[in-house]
């Protein structure tokens, strides 16, 4: 042994620097290579760089026209960020085998680096297993409760919207942006069901959290985010504007707890207002910690239902706004169906939906063409599955 050492060392010695080097970088490209080449069946990949993958290759604020354009490679196909594989799905067809047929296999849901550091606790969008059942379970049980799906939330609305309506006849006619009155019209309605009260249009502190939370969205799917979730070690060190996510969301989050704060000061057993007030009783009358019902995982929970119920209305209606403006022929028949319908002081109701075909088709068109989220929310395996005759491998996203 001692002369085998000694052999080695005497080898290593006769290597230069030039060449040691030379040799590491190979050995760390074919230890790359080893370690990341699919496995048998696995979807098709793209050709990928060694160490970042796919990352680079991205738009820096629009991955997913990236892919859009890897979309030759067929309905499905993988892709590599950093030292992670992800599996893209597309097409009716394997969307529905994905989602419906083996939808059990993909119940699980990844916790990329980015969510890990924004979240104390995981919320309704990247828990898993048991706590997100249990989740799932109370939120749509107390949300119903108090309107959702129901006519009494109807009334709700219709009092928002004679709100909205009152402050764009304010602007008198005159040029303005609407991005943010659209938008606390949409989350008051959130609001009076999560919080328990609604904001004025004029409330300055709010508005801020409303450009917070836009500007949180339009860097969550932004290049940065990616790469923070792909190098989070890294990152965390590095100046970008990852950093920017964390600290608006921050921000967020800080304005969820007082609110929070304020309804435990406040809290009725016996007279329960919104779903956070359900959900702090919830919390002392759940004995069970797999559940996980604790004051973080309300904060995450109650930022999950502001963007998956906020967000996508306020932007689908900026998107109608913009379509009807650029279309007047089509507004002009949509208004003239209305008005053969409704009296003018008549506020649309559901009722009147069967009675507003052309109306309705408009929507619907506008929400295909808006397509305002072009990429679903990732999904994970909770166990191997075969898909186009591809095999996924169990905890891939």
């Amino acid at each position: 042994p001692f002369q085998s050492a000694m052999s080695v060392w005497w080898l290593w010695e006769q290597v230069d620097a030039r060449s040691a080097l030379i040799f590491i970088v190979v050995l760390l490209l074919v230890s790359d290579y080893l370690k990341h080449r699919d496995g048998k069946n696995f979807p098709p990949s793209t050709i990928w760089v060694p160490f970042v993958g796919d990352l680079f290759k991205m738009a820096s604020d629009q991955p997913h026209l990236y892919l859009a354009k890897v979309k030759t490679y067929g309905d499905i196909y993988s892709l590599r960020l950093g030292g992670s594989k992800l599996v893209i799905v597309n097409g009716y067809k394997m969307a529905k085998e994905a989602l419906l047929t083996q939808g059990y296999a993909l119940t699980g849901r990844p916790n990329p680096a980015a969510y890990d550091r924004i979240y104390k606790m995981p919320g309704l969008t990247l828990s898993n297993g048991y706590t997100w059942k249990e989740h799932k379970r109370f939120t749509l049980s107390t949300l119903r409760n108090f309107g959702v799906g129901k006519k009494s939330l109807e009334s709700i609305i219709m009092e928002e919207a004679k709100f909205f309506v009152e402050a764009f006849e304010e602007e008198r006619g005159q040029p303005f942006d609407p991005h943010y009155l659209i938008n606390n019209a949409v989350s008051n309605i959130i609001c009076s069901i999560v919080l328990g009260h609604r904001f004025e249009y004029s409330d300055s502190h709010y508005r801020d959290i409303q450009h917070l939370m836009n500007r949180g969205v339009f860097l969550e799917g932004s290049w940065w985010a990616w790469v923070y979730s792909a190098f989070p070690r890294i990152m965390r060190y590095l100046p970008g504007r990852h950093n920017e996510l964390f600290s608006v969301y921050g921000k967020v989050l800080d304005f969820l707890r007082d609110e929070i704060r304020n309804h435990k000061k406040d809290l009725d057993p016996a007279s329960l207002h919104d779903y956070i007030d359900t959900y702090l009783l919830e919390i002392e009358k759940v004995n069970d910690p797999a559940a996980a019902f604790t004051e973080e995982a309300l904060c995450s929970n109650t930022l999950d239902l502001f963007m998956a119920g906020s967000e996508t209305t306020s932007t689908t209606l900026r998107w109608a706004l913009l379509f009807m403006v650029l279309n007047p022929q089509i507004q002009e028949k949509v208004q003239a169906e209305i008005d053969s319908v409704l009296s003018q002081t008549h506020l649309p109701s559901m009722e009147d939906k069967i009675n507003l075909p052309h109306t309705e088709a408009v929507i619907h068109e506008i929400q295909r063409m808006g397509d305002i989220v072009p990429l679903n929310l990732f999904k994970m395996t909770v166990e191997d599955m075969t898909i186009g005759g591809y095999v996924i491998p169990k905890v891939m996203s």
